[in-house]
C-alpha cells in the first residue's frame, strides 16, 4: 500500500467561535480530524494560516484583503487565535505544523521541503475551508502528482453553497485525481 500522509488544513482557533472568520462547522469536524490524526500522528501535518502584523505588511492584493479584515491582523487580534484547536494541538509532536501566509501550503515551499525524498505518494486531506484553502491544497497536490483522498466528513466551509459547489468540482472535474472518502473508510483502509 502506498505511503500516506494526513494533511489537515487550518484547523485553528482563528476559524472557531468568536473570530470574525468563524466557520460554523469547524468545531463539528474536530472529532473526525482527531480520529484521522490518531491513525498516525507522526503521519500528520497541520497547516496554519498566519496573518500579517498589519495590512501594510501584506503584499499585492493581500494588502486590500487585510484592510477589509484588519481585525485578524497581528496588531489587533489575540495571537492565541493562530493556534490549533486544543483537541488537535495535543498531537503535536509527533504531528508537525507548517505555517503559511496564503491559501496554498505549497506556494512558500515548506511543505515541499518536508515531503522531498519521502516515500509519501498519497495525501488524506481534511480541514477547512473546502472551497478555499483546501481547494488550493488539492490543486497543488494534483500538480505534484499525489494521489488525493478528500475526507468528506472531515471537511468544513463557512458557506454550504460554495462547499457543495467545490465538492461537485472535485467529483466531476478531478474524478481521476481526487478520491472522496469518509473517516470510516479511511480508517478501514489505512489502519491495516
Amino acid at each position: 500500500m502506498p505511503e500516506y500522509l494526513h494533511l489537515s488544513i487550518d484547523m485553528q482557533k482563528l476559524f472557531g467561535p468568536g473570530s470574525p472568520w468563524a466557520v460554523p462547522w469547524a468545531e463539528r469536524i474536530i472529532p473526525c480530524v482527531a480520529r484521522l490524526t490518531e491513525l498516525g500522528p507522526d503521519r500528520t501535518i497541520f497547516t496554519r494560516f498566519m496573518t500579517p502584523k498589519s495590512p501594510e505588511d501584506a503584499v499585492g492584493t493581500w494588502r486590500a484583503y487585510y484592510k477589509k479584515w484588519s481585525e485578524v491582523t497581528g496588531d489587533r487580534m489575540d495571537a492565541s487565535w493562530l493556534g490549533l484547536f486544543p483537541e488537535l494541538d495535543r498531537f503535536v509532536p509527533p504531528a508537525r505544523v507548517v505555517d503559511k501566509t496564503v491559501y496554498s501550503p505549497w506556494t512558500e515551499g515548506k511543505l515541499d521541503t518536508l515531503l522531498r525524498g519521502s516515500a509519501v505518494s498519497t495525501l488524506l486531506i481534511s480541514g477547512g475551508e473546502s472551497d478555499v484553502c483546501v481547494m488550493a491544497t488539492v490543486l497543488g497536490a494534483i500538480d505534484r502528482g499525489y494521489e488525493v483522498f478528500l475526507v468528506t466528513d472531515a471537511l468544513c466551509s463557512a458557506m454550504d453553497q460554495t462547499h457543495d459547489a467545490a465538492m461537485q468540482i472535485y467529483r466531476q472535474r478531478f474524478s481521476v485525481q481526487v478520491n472522496l472518502t469518509t473517516v470510516e473508510e479511511a480508517l478501514d483502509r489505512w489502519s491495516k
